[in-house]
């Protein structure tokens, strides 16, 4: 079928629609499945990844002296 046929037949049922009214139809389902199934998909990535997530705080790590010097926080610094 050659698309001047379709549109020859197709612009029957165009007269007959009427121009006030709109309605999204089987195309606009369609593409909000597919948007929903995407949405869907990604939830439940983001939610397998941040189950991977460690969220305890790790202390945080002193700085260590040479071996032969004294921190200046140590009392022994300070003379005392």
């Amino acid at each position: 079928m050659y698309a001047t046929q379709a549109m020859t037949q197709l612009v029957p049922l165009a007269k007959e629609l009427d121009e006030n009214k709109v309605t999204p139809g089987v195309l606009g389902f369609i593409v909000f499945a597919v948007m929903a199934g995407g949405v869907w998909l990604l939830m439940k990535s983001m939610t397998r990844h941040m189950g991977k997530v460690n969220f305890e705080e790790a202390p945080e790590r002193q700085p260590t002296a040479p071996a032969g010097q004294q921190s200046p926080a140590s009392p022994a610094a300070h003379g005392e």
